[in-house]
């Protein structure tokens, strides 16, 4: 059984999926895509298929959260599927960089927009320089918005769902008001025909395309490929089998159409050329300020970092439980699987995930380490869902379990295949490296494995 308590419903599942997913890289990521595509026609289509593809991947994930709804999610998915050690891999590899490090660069982005507002924040004031590394303000912000919301969570898992639903709506209401503002305000049918009308969409479909649209779709993926982190959760959720497919179906698809519709303004408000240059890649800056001025500069400030806040909460609230669950079944640090009896949250497991987080922050490279994990992130995405079929020859006997139809795994699996051999073949500065990352995990693993054994004699 578990020590953790079912205490989040439906809508506090929805919120989690959405509030995770949603960062700072919608605001950013489009002016990356439209410097490497130089075409509106092609920004579109890549948004169109990291939502298919997100889509394709959350309806997966509910057939597997509902054969197997216990609590770790994906860990426990590759564990019950492949084996503990395909397991661990995921889960080390997951503490090392893909958590750690995506929660070290949202909470460096809220304090860089935060910076807009507050210039004592900015990253040019430095605390302390030692050679080549030095110390800004932002980074000490970045921790201390770390630290404030690891504490948060640490009270328990109803003060840490009060922040992300509070935090979810008004992100998701913020969104709306600027897609309101961009329609009202901005739009401008000129330069709408004039991006998709450019000599550069008319498009063949040939090698070079190809290159661009696997280069391309990873920064959108990423975008909102936190949809997963429900899943870690699920020993704390009521009724798993049927609320996670539902929050993973909702969530997602509330998040595809925003992130669709914001973009379609973006392109209805500003030039293409604009879109690709846009200072320190914010499109959405340069769209309020192109409509307000100096003041909705401050708006969009303001509106990404709680984007920023929401997301970071949600996965510090979630990521935690992937961890303890590692330290129950003893392949991660035993003190780790200490749940606290007044709170009823991993304790210990929250505070050593802060702790790494801060480690990332200080260090400043952790931007390039989650460029490397983004390879093995995308192939255990794809295990996972493949390990749907032999899923379903070992679950027989499991009784209301949703399935998906064969093609949406299949489908999955194809387009991954599609984005890491694009990776392999045109970046594969970040194929080699993020293996290693992962691959280290397997003396780790049987270091870990011995010293349990020991331990039991």
């Amino acid at each position: 059984m578990s020590e953790l308590k079912r205490t989040l419903s439906l809508k506090d599942s929805i919120s989690i999926v959405a509030g995770s997913m949603i960062g700072s890289g919608i605001f950013i990521v489009s002016s990356h895509i439209a410097r490497i595509s130089d075409s509106a026609i092609l920004l579109i289509f890549v948004w169109i298929l990291a939502g298919f593809i997100t889509l394709l991947g959350a309806l997966s994930y509910g057939e597997l959260s509902s054969t197997i709804p216990h609590e770790g999610g994906q860990y426990i998915y590759l564990e019950k599927i492949f084996s503990r050690k395909v397991a661990f891999l995921y889960g080390w590899t997951l503490f090392l960089v893909i958590q750690t490090g995506t929660l070290a660069a949202v909470n460096i982005a809220m304090a860089k927009f935060l910076g807009l507002i507050f210039p004592f924040i900015d990253s040019s004031h430095k605390i302390l320089s030692f050679g080549t590394y030095s110390l800004s303000n932002q980074q000490i912000f970045a921790i201390l918005a770390v630290l404030f919301i690891t504490f948060i969570n640490s009270r328990g898992v109803k003060a840490g769902i009060l922040t992300q639903n509070i935090f979810t709506v008004t992100k998701v209401l913020s969104i709306v008001g600027i897609i309101f503002c961009g329609i009202f305000f901005g739009f401008n049918f000129d330069i709408l025909a004039s991006n998709f009308s450019s000599i550069n969409n008319s498009l063949e479909f040939n090698f070079d395309i190809l290159k661009i649209i696997s280069a391309s779709v990873v920064g959108a993926l990423f975008a909102s490929i936190t949809w997963n982190n429900v899943t870690f959760i699920t020993s704390e959720i009521k009724n798993p089998k049927k609320n996670i497919k539902k929050a993973l179906f909702i969530g997602t698809m509330l998040v595809i159409s925003l992130y669709f519709i914001l973009n379609m303004i973006y392109l209805s408000t500003l030039p293409l050329d604009l879109i690709k240059t846009s200072p320190e890649d914010i499109v959405v800056a340069q769209m309020m300020q192109n409509i307000f001025g100096s003041k909705g500069l401050i708006i969009i400030a303001v509106v990404i970092a709680i984007s920023a806040f929401g997301c970071a909460n949600g996965m510090i609230l979630t990521g935690s439980r992937v961890y303890y669950k590692m330290a129950k079944e003893r392949v991660f640090f035993r003190s780790l699987a200490y749940i606290d009896r007044k709170t009823k949250v991993p304790q210990n497991s929250l505070w050593l995930q802060c702790f790494w987080v801060c480690v990332l922050i200080l260090w400043g490279n952790y931007t390039q380490l989650l460029d490397y994990v983004i390879y093995s992130s995308i192939i255990f995405y794809a295990i996972t869902i493949f390990g749907i079929f032999k899923m379903r020859k070992i679950y027989t006997n499991v009784k209301d379990v949703y399935k998906v139809p064969n093609f949406v795994p299949i489908t999955f699996v194809i387009l991954a295949g599609f984005i890491v051999a694009g990776l392999t073949i045109f970046k594969p500065g970040y194929t080699v490296p993020g293996l290693f990352i992962t691959f280290l995990g397997i003396p780790i693993y049987d270091l870990w494995k011995k010293h349990a054994k020991k331990t039991n004699v």
